[in-house]
């Protein structure tokens, strides 16, 4: 095996083994914390399946493209193997410093950006597209959010936090959870699957396809069994989060926000972005509409989110400088 083969196939184990302790969790924190007292392996098997469905499909789809184009038809992430983003030959190991700093930042709880943090090292032109887009993305998301917790927060979100869910309720409850959970897994892979296979060619083949399943489930296996690390504190620590019908709500609404913007073109987006813009709406709006005022402690913690996300740009952007000088 060549070292560039080498440097591929360690780049997207790292990236996979990353995306998924970090985004995964953000997009599946509502749906893991709200299904504590359910069996760790029917949640994963749930997940594990729905990925394969949506990765197996893109890739009939794209003629072997799992990214559905984002990688090709995003802004031009060519194929490391060929080419390097300076014009040179060669994928040295310093590709493999996103993955590796990112896994750092995961364990310490950051939320930051896997499209920042990996596909800029691939192609820092697209930087500018892609924060723009993710801005975008984060201000739809938030003031969407407000938009609807203005309109259910004293109708349905305050009943919600202040009763308990009867036993056929949470029947009820399940089933749209579950399947607002897998609209959204499924608008969330077809974002970041380009975070993850951009270590490897643009077209790949059934073996390789195979492979990388299996990667997958052990890798989403292992972050239910481990109830999903410190990023789940973000999710556990906005109001009522843990009620499966407000998880339910949470679902749809990041789900409808995903697929506006996947809809409008095949530029990569920050999903991290989104996310914590639902979640910085949806708890501004529940503190005003429902109890009337928001308290400085609420203001505070949006305005940390907010930050981490811009100290992984920051990281992103640094690296990229920090890699031309290593090759």
């Amino acid at each position: 095996m060549s070292q560039i083969e080498m440097v591929m196939y360690l780049g997207f184990f790292m990236a996979a083994y990353s995306v998924v302790g970090n985004d995964v969790i953000q997009t599946l924190g509502t749906f893991l914390s709200s299904n504590e007292k359910r069996p760790w392996w029917l949640l994963a098997t749930f997940a594990a399946g729905l990925l394969t469905i949506t990765l197996i499909y893109g890739w009939q789809l794209n003629n072997g493209d799992v990214s559905y184009g984002r990688l090709i038809g995003g802004g031009g992430f060519e194929a490391p193997r060929y080419k390097s983003p300076l014009n040179k030959p060669g994928f040295g190991w310093a590709y493999l410093l996103p993955p590796i700093i990112l896994l750092i930042l995961t364990r310490t709880g950051i939320p930051v950006s896997t499209s920042f943090m990996i596909l800029t090292f691939f192609n820092a032109k697209n930087l500018y597209d892609m924060v723009v887009k993710s801005m975008s993305g984060y201000l739809a998301a938030f003031f969407s959010a407000i938009i609807l917790y203005m309109l259910i927060t004293k109708v349905v979100e305050k009943k919600l936090i202040e009763t308990e869910p009867t036993k056929m309720e949470i029947r009820g409850w399940t089933v749209a959870q579950w399947c607002s959970t897998g609209f959204l897994w499924s608008q969330w892979l077809i974002q970041d699957f380009a975070n993850i296979y951009v270590y490897l060619p643009r077209q790949i083949n059934v073996t390789t396809l195979i492979v990388t399943i299996i990667v997958f489930w052990i890798l989403i296996g292992y972050i239910f069994y481990s109830k999903g690390g410190k990023i789940l504190s973000i999710v556990k620590s906005k109001i009522n989060t843990q009620d499966i019908r407000s998880a339910t709500i949470i679902d749809l609404t990041f789900a409808m926000i995903l697929f506006f913007f996947k809809e409008l073109n095949n530029i990569p987006m920050s999903t991290t972005w989104v996310f914590l813009g639902v979640l910085a709406g949806r708890e501004i709006a529940i503190r005003y509409f429902g109890y009337g005022a928001v308290p400085n402690i609420t203001l505070q913690n949006v305005g940390k989110d907010l930050a981490k996300v811009f100290s992984g740009l920051g990281i992103s952007v640094g690296l990229v400088f920090l890699l031309k000088s290593l090759i």
